[in-house]
C-alpha cells in the first residue's frame, strides 16, 4: 500500500488535502512574495516526479531542471542582481517572448497587465527606476526557498516547446496541490550567459525560464489579472444537434 500524499506546512509535512483540479488551477496565482520556510528536497522530488507525466510528442520529454536552494541559490541571485544593476542592457534572451508588433486584443491585454500590476504596487508607468527595482526581485526568486531554472535542448523544434510549457504548468499545479505557490519567470532567460557557468549548463541547452516555489507570505491573495470569458476564445460547432 502506497503512502498518502503529503503537503508542506512550514517545516512539517502533513497529509495532502483533497481538492479538485479545478480548484487548484483557479486558485493558482503568480506569487511574488514568499515566506522563507524551507521546502524539503523530498517534496521537490515528488513535484517533479508527478510533473514528468506531462504530454510529450513521441515521448521526447525535452525539459531539464536545475533545482536551487540555500547557498547555491544565493550565489546565483547575487550574480544576477549585480548584472541587473550594472549591465542589464548587455544581456538578452536567446529567444523572443513577445511579438514586436502585438495585434489586438493582445496589445490591449498587455497594457492592462502593466496598469493593474504596477498600479497595485503604487508604481507609475513612467517610473523606470521603481520598475527596475521591482524586476530585481525576480532574481531573488521573490524570497522563495526553492528556485528552478528550466532549459530545453536548442536543437529541438517549436513543438517541443509546447511539451515544455505543459511540463512547467504541471510543476506549478502539483506544487499548488501540496499547499505551495509558484511564479514562472521568463526574465531568467535574459541572463543565460551568467547562469551557464554557475550551473554548468551545457551549450546545447537554452535557458527558457525560472520558477520560484514556496509558501506564499499572504495566503488566499485575490487574483489581480482578469481572464477572457469562454465565448471570447472558444468556437463551438455541432452541439446544436
Amino acid at each position: 500500500m502506497s503512502a498518502p500524499e503529503e503537503a508542506v506546512t512550514g517545516e512539517t509535512v502533513v497529509p495532502l488535502a483533497h481538492r479538485s483540479i479545478d480548484e487548484i488551477m483557479m486558485g493558482r496565482t503568480a506569487c511574488r512574495e514568499f515566506c522563507d520556510d524551507p521546502v524539503p528536497r523530498r517534496t521537490v522530488e515528488q513535484i517533479l516526479s508527478a510533473a514528468r507525466f506531462a504530454p510529450s510528442g513521441a515521448n521526447i520529454q525535452p525539459w531539464h531542471v536545475y533545482v536551487l536552494t540555500g547557498a547555491v541559490k544565493d550565489r546565483v541571485s547575487a550574480a544576477l542582481l549585480e548584472a541587473h544593476q550594472t549591465s542589464r542592457d548587455e544581456h538578452v534572451s536567446e529567444y523572443k517572448y513577445y511579438a514586436s508588433d502585438l495585434p489586438e486584443p493582445y496589445l490591449r491585454r498587455r497594457q492592462q497587465f502593466g496598469q493593474l500590476f504596477y498600479g497595485a504596487l503604487g508604481i507609475a508607468q513612467a517610473d523606470s527606476v521603481a520598475r527596475a527595482r521591482q524586476t530585481a526581485k525576480n532574481y531573488t526568486f521573490f524570497g522563495a526557498p526553492v528556485g528552478l531554472i528550466v532549459t530545453i535542448d536548442r536543437r529541438l523544434e517549436v513543438g517541443s516547446w509546447l511539451d515544455l510549457g505543459m511540463f512547467v504548468q504541471n510543476v506549478m499545479l502539483v506544487a499548488a496541490g501540496r499547499g505551495l505557490q509558484s511564479c514562472p519567470q521568463e526574465t531568467f532567460s535574459k541572463y543565460h550567459r551568467i547562469l551557464r557557468p554557475l550551473l554548468s549548463i551545457p551549450a546545447e541547452q537554452m535557458v527558457v525560464c525560472g520558477v520560484s516555489i514556496g509558501r506564499a507570505r499572504v495566503v488566499g491573495a485575490e487574483r489581480l489579472m482578469p481572464r477572457a470569458d469562454v465565448d471570447e476564445f472558444a468556437t463551438f460547432a455541432g452541439f446544436e444537434a
